[in-house]
């Protein structure tokens, strides 16, 4: 079992909620939850996710169990498996088709941007593994944090406060506080300032 690192100069802050319990094992699920978390994910990914009302999206997904903060928006076509481990903060800004498979958990601070096409990928399988076994390690996004379009984030990664992924950048370890990422893999590119964030990212338009 992993858990989140502490926040140090060179490392990641993370967001801490009593909500957000990481699932590491399949085992721990009851067959009613099971039910439930595959009725969520087609029922969302079929028809909820291309609904233009933000009130409809979000009231689902909150109804299956995720937890979503004041003034966040999740744009149409997002795709999300086990909504039940989704943890967004607010005035969170989630752009058009993101992909969210939160099979072992994804923990999102405040004021965070997440672009469109952008995969999160909280799950993997071992290739050595005869029977394909599934390794499950969360993901946590930091307040402020910026990740542009078409980013594919995997999982055990944790992106600091106010970190920037840059656009088509494959994230497969931690990203500090602050720092400019680029690449694939990614590699920090230069710093962001610590008075950049200060900004809440609000965008939640009608019939988006």
């Amino acid at each position: 079992m992993t858990t989140p690192p502490a926040a140090g100069p060179a490392g990641p802050t993370v967001p801490q909620r009593a909500d957000f319990h990481p699932r590491y094992t399949f085992t721990e699920i009851s067959t009613i939850a099971k039910a439930k978390n595959r009725v969520g994910i087609l029922l969302y990914n079929n028809i909820i996710t291309y609904i233009p009302s933000h009130t409809i999206r979000q009231g689902f997904l909150r109804a299956f169990g995720a937890k979503i903060g004041k003034d966040t928006s999740i744009l149409r076509g997002c795709q999300v498996f086990d909504i039940d481990q989704i943890r967004i903060g607010e005035a969170c800004s989630i752009g058009f088709r993101v992909l969210f498979d939160a099979r072992s958990g994804i923990c999102i601070g405040d004021n965070v941007v997440i672009a469109s096409d952008t995969q999160i990928i909280a799950g993997k399988h071992d290739p050595a593994s005869p029977e394909f076994e599934a390794i499950l390690e969360p993901v946590y996004i930091g307040d402020h944090a910026w990740i542009a379009s078409r980013a594919t984030v995997v999982s055990g990664v944790s992106i600091g406060r106010g970190a920037v992924v840059a656009a088509c950048a494959l994230v497969s370890r931690d990203v500090a506080d602050l720092d400019i990422v680029g690449g694939v893999p990614a590699k920090t590119i230069s710093k962001r300032p610590e008075s950049a964030l200060r900004y809440r990212p609000k965008y939640r338009p009608l019939f988006y």
